[in-house]
């Protein structure tokens, strides 16, 4: 299919299919009229490029392990650890993000809260 079609049944813009070919996610032929042809499997692949953004992966997470969903190399048992690791690194967000809101929310009643305790 060409970039059209993809952007239309992908629902994501043409730019943002270039930029995701240009990192190496998605791969297009090029037709003898230079137009990009894009195989029908390219939809999996940016249903699970946008999934996996939404889980909290960055497109380098996502690249280090695209090429071993396309090699069905991505077991059950690495897809577990993937997402434990995910799970580890949130909950170390979420406990810096604790601490800073017990900081804030300690200096409301300081004089001058910017000012670090003790100066």
């Amino acid at each position: 299919m060409q970039i059209g079609e993809l952007s239309e049944r992908s629902g994501l813009s043409r730019d943002a299919l270039r930029f995701y070919e240009k990192r190496g996610l998605i791969r297009a032929r090029r037709r003898p009229n230079g137009y990009r042809h894009y195989p029908e499997a390219t939809l999996f692949l940016l249903d699970y490029v946008r999934t996996a953004q939404r889980l909290g992966f960055t497109l380098a997470e996502i690249e280090a392990e695209l090429p071993l969903l396309q090699s069905e190399g991505l077991t059950a048992e690495r897809v577990e650890t993937i997402l434990r690791g995910k799970i580890a690194v949130i909950d170390a967000r979420i406990g810096d993000l604790k601490a800073l809101r017990d900081d804030l929310a300690g200096r409301l009643s300081d004089v001058c809260p910017l000012i670090a305790a003790g100066h």
